[in-house]
């Protein structure tokens, strides 16, 4: 029986998949793009699948690669997706189809506990209340138990705390073998079972860390592994780019400089003049940041010559090479302590690579890349390819690779073409087999669109003011239920801070803001809603919320996404791959910011419709979806939703919800 027997078979009325999933129904696109994945392992070559909402990727994926009985590396977009598929499906499936499969997890070293720094921490670190002591206190106890050291297992940690820097490795602090702790590292642990494992799931940021500096430990495994699945493979690019460039800030150099300081106290005191080694590291990197003065956080500076644009560029110039010349100065220090403890030769390493980053970001940007500034409380100094491109091809679907191994890349979104070229182009995928497959919910039926006609321009002051003004009305009518995502921190705070006076003190609603706490903690209370004699929920989010949230059911009825989500035209990596589209003789605009739009706008809508018997409206407050010539094309990438032309039909469909949502309440 071939593999695509096999899948046909399992994808059955009376399947496995009958008995792994619960309430299974075979679906048309499940088992069309399970199929596809069965040939691209058979024939060993790239698949792109783009399965939309409702489809049930995960599966179709998952039971070809297990049925092939070949060694598999899983990669999804983000550690919390990572749980849940080594954690849910993947069991579920293997214990289904009677396989003696071993699966493993492995994250970035930041998500183990480090033994050592944690006992580094309790000596040296003076932490900053009472709270952050007990933190640490409860780490220790659970640190005797735990097997893995995955600090997701550590129910109550905030994923925002100040202690997770200090109780986690990273590349550049870790000790490597020389570490007393090393038998027992959590780390290296989680390598060793991965290589030892038939399935192992990774994220992203793990795979091409690994890509661009050879440490987290897949490079080792990849070799072994003959099939490679890349889920939300829309985040491929972006994260991509991240580690395949340069990068270093002010805020690692000031971690550098705490490192410094506290282990040469503590381990070789009085042999270096410590405190002024650190107060040279500290005051080169508070010059560094002082060169730039105010700025709103999150400003990106230009920086296509000698220096970030509107810098003096004499003052930068010596603000870098003063930093380059404390981390060598530092670097001569610690060589007269390497031999007392194997920690001084890290930090040693540390200085050269540092010196030699800032030595690097002193020259012009390489060919082929942008540079920028970051600024926030610190500075960050970026430079990155403009894709993946060439990473691809020539470190993954390389000659030696090519007719090895199966790569399969899928997500909900990939494009708004035939060809997905808003994902393909960027990823160097151009010779991959495509596919598109459509959701198998009714979308006419379930979902209702709204593009007010009326709203001022999205450039004017006064939207934001209608958008948040309008969502009350509107999230009033059905009791909460309301999704507000935004395209700016910006328009996120003044959204949230008309909704928060508004309904202050009311007891109505509760405004529910991004950042305010964490995101698992936001989502579950967005998820309760009122059934709990709570208030229902309005959430307020930009960025990471506009994909990869399920909230299914009459918790989530109706979303609202302030404007397109046009790339900001200012952005240097947005100037710079317009720059290189127009000197191909392209339209930036048509082969750039206009699929940007398509995808994420199709991500926002994503968050309505999660099941079949889900119901719900979405509203896109910015009229040009509804009168610029380019709306047309930003309408075909939405699902085929009914369109609502007023606000009294709007008002009357979520009426209509309230009604629909009362009732399933009451039979529950």
């Amino acid at each position: 029986m071939t593999l695509q027997d096999q899948v046909l078979k399992a994808f059955g009325p009376d399947g496995v998949l009958s008995r792994a999933a619960e309430q299974f129904l075979p679906r048309s696109g499940q088992t069309e793009m399970a199929l596809a994945v069965a040939r691209a392992i058979e024939g060993a070559h790239a698949l792109v699948v783009e399965a939309s909402t409702g489809v049930g990727k995960t599966f179709s994926y998952l039971v070809p690669a297990l049925l092939s009985g070949e060694r598999v590396l899983l990669s999804t977009a983000t550690k919390a997706l990572q749980d849940q598929l080594y954690g849910r499906d993947l069991p579920r499936l293997v214990q289904a189809l009677g396989l003696p499969i071993s699966t493993a997890l492995l994250k970035g070293r930041g998500s183990y506990l480090c033994l050592h720094r944690m006992e580094q921490a309790r000596q040296t670190v003076n932490l900053p209340d009472r709270v952050a002591a007990a933190s640490l206190a409860r780490i220790e106890e659970w640190s005797l138990t735990t097997r893995h050291g995955d600090l997701a297992e550590l129910p109550g940690l905030d994923e925002r705390s100040p202690l997770i820097p200090l109780i986690t490795s990273t590349r550049e602090n870790c000790l490597g073998s020389a570490c007393p702790r090393f038998r027992a590292c959590h780390v290296n642990l989680a390598r060793r079972e991965a290589l030892a494992a038939d399935v192992v799931v990774i994220n992203h940021h793990l795979f091409f860390a690994d890509l661009a500096v050879r440490e987290s430990g897949v490079a080792e495994l990849l070799p072994t592994v003959r099939i490679a699945i890349f889920d939300e493979a829309h985040q491929l690019n972006e994260t991509g780019v991240q580690f395949l460039g340069k990068n270093v800030g002010t805020s690692q150099l000031l971690d550098f400089t705490r490192d410094v300081l506290a282990t040469g106290l503590q381990l070789a005191r009085g042999l270096v003049d410590w405190s002024s080694v650190a107060g040279r590291l500290e005051r080169a990197a508070r010059e560094l940041r002082l060169c730039v003065g105010k700025a709103y956080p999150g400003t990106k500076l230009r920086w296509t010559e000698a220096c970030p644009e509107g810098l003096d560029s004499q003052a930068w110039g010596l603000a870098v090479l003063e930093a380059a010349q404390a981390c060598l100065a530092a670097a001569e220090a610690i060589d007269t302590v390497t031999e007392l403890a194997p920690d001084f030769n890290r930090l040693q390493e540390r200085a050269l690579d540092y010196a030699e980053r800032l030595k690097h970001f002193a020259g012009p940007c390489q060919t082929g890349s942008v540079r920028w500034l970051d600024v926030g409380t610190q500075l960050s100094l970026v430079e990155s390819p403009l894709d993946i491109a060439v990473a691809v091809q020539n470190r993954m679907l390389g000659p030696a690779d090519a007719a090895a191994k199966t790569w399969v890349f899928t997500s909900a979104t990939l494009g708004d073409d035939d060809k997905l070229s808003w994902f393909t182009e960027p990823c160097g995928l151009g010779q991959a087999e495509l596919l598109r497959v459509g959701s198998p919910f009714d979308y006419p039926t379930q979902a209702a669109l709204y593009v007010p006609r009326d709203f001022p321009k999205p450039s004017d002051p006064a939207h934001v003011t209608r958008v948040a003004e309008s969502a009350a009305v509107w999230a009033r009518q059905l009791g909460g239920r309301t999704m507000v995502l935004t395209t700016t921190l910006r328009a996120l705070r003044a959204i949230a801070e008309v909704l928060q006076a508004k309904f202050q003190g009311s007891g109505e609603l509760e405004i529910l803001v991004q950042g305010a706490l964490p995101k698992r903690v936001l989502i579950e209370r967005f998820r309760r809603g009122d059934s709990l004699g709570e208030p229902g929920c309005i959430l307020v989010a930009s960025a990471s919320f506009w994909e990869g949230i399920d909230v299914a059911g009459d918790a989530l009825q109706l979303v609202i996404i302030d404007k397109l989500p046009f790339p900001p035209p200012n952005d240097p990596m947005a100037e710079a791959r317009s720059r290189h589209l127009e000197a191909q003789g392209r339209s930036s605009f048509n082969d750039y910011f206009l699929p940007e739009a398509a995808v994420a706008l199709k991500q926002g809508a994503g968050r309505l419709i999660r099941r079949e018997t889900d119901q719900g409206v979405l509203v896109v407050c910015d009229t040009r979806l509804a009168l610029m010539g380019y709306g047309k094309r930003l309408l075909k990438a939405l699902p085929p939703m009914q369109r609502l032309s007023s606000e009294s039909e709007l008002i009357a469909r979520l009426a209509g919800l309230t009604r629909t949502g009362t009732t399933h309440a009451q039979g529950r």
